[in-house]
């Protein structure tokens, strides 16, 4: 699994996005303070020992609710109100990491009640918006799937072969150049079928010997 920092691409659901540290953030909305705290993790487990420690520092408060979405494709998410009226708080607050294209991160939002009620639609302004807002404290990392491949390419067809692959979002993570240029590639999921056919056809073609690498 490759990282490339990149807010700038809308999410889909083939981009994902995750962060790489805890970002946390206070809001005073209407007297009351919304404390939201995102954290990086790969696991559910991960995710409830994260909320159970957030909950502890904030013992006196008047709720601690939650979100998280694990997985390299979120496929594990789970949120709760803790108290609040139901769908005010952890839905909306899984609904802004959702709509962020985030996974592997866990979220608590942390409210000491000011005494001013804020109402149905209050509550889901501010839950997400709290989120939104530790969201928009630095960039996003890109999860990007990838697979590593390393090419032995003799100097007369070098700068081809890499002129190639410039076309197809392949990256030179490292060369070294001796009798012949050995270069390890990093290739980006959606590329990869054009690409192992490009290197296979020249492999094939004696122009060329790869080595295949695992996915990361």
């Amino acid at each position: 699994m490759g990282n490339d920092s990149d807010k700038e691409i809308t999410p889909d659901q083939d981009r994902f996005f995750h962060i790489d540290r805890r970002r946390t953030i206070s809001l005073k909305i209407k007297r009351s303070e919304f404390i939201c705290t995102l954290e990086p993790v790969t696991t559910v487990e991960a995710a409830k020992d994260f909320i159970s420690a957030v909950a502890g520092e904030h013992r006196q408060a008047t709720h601690n609710c939650w979100a998280y979405r694990v997985g390299e494709r979120a496929e594990m998410s789970h949120s709760s109100d803790c108290g609040e009226p139901s769908g005010t708080a952890g839905r909306p607050m899984l609904n802004a990491l959702e709509s962020n294209g985030l996974t592997q991160v866990a979220a608590v939002v942390t409210r000491y009640f000011g005494g001013v009620k804020l109402g149905i639609r209050g509550l889901i302004e501010a839950y997400a918006g709290a989120v939104q807002a530790a969201v928009d404290l630095g960039p996003l990392i890109r999860l990007v799937r990838c697979k590593s491949f390393t090419v032995k390419v003799p100097y007369t067809f070098n700068d081809t072969l890499i002129h190639l692959l410039t076309a197809h979002r392949v990256k030179i993570l490292n060369s070294d150049y001796t009798d012949v240029a050995t270069h390890v590639l990093e290739v980006e999921e959606s590329s990869l079928p054009e690409v192992e056919d490009l290197l296979l056809g020249y492999e094939a073609a004696g122009r060329i010997v790869l080595d295949q690498g695992n996915n990361e």
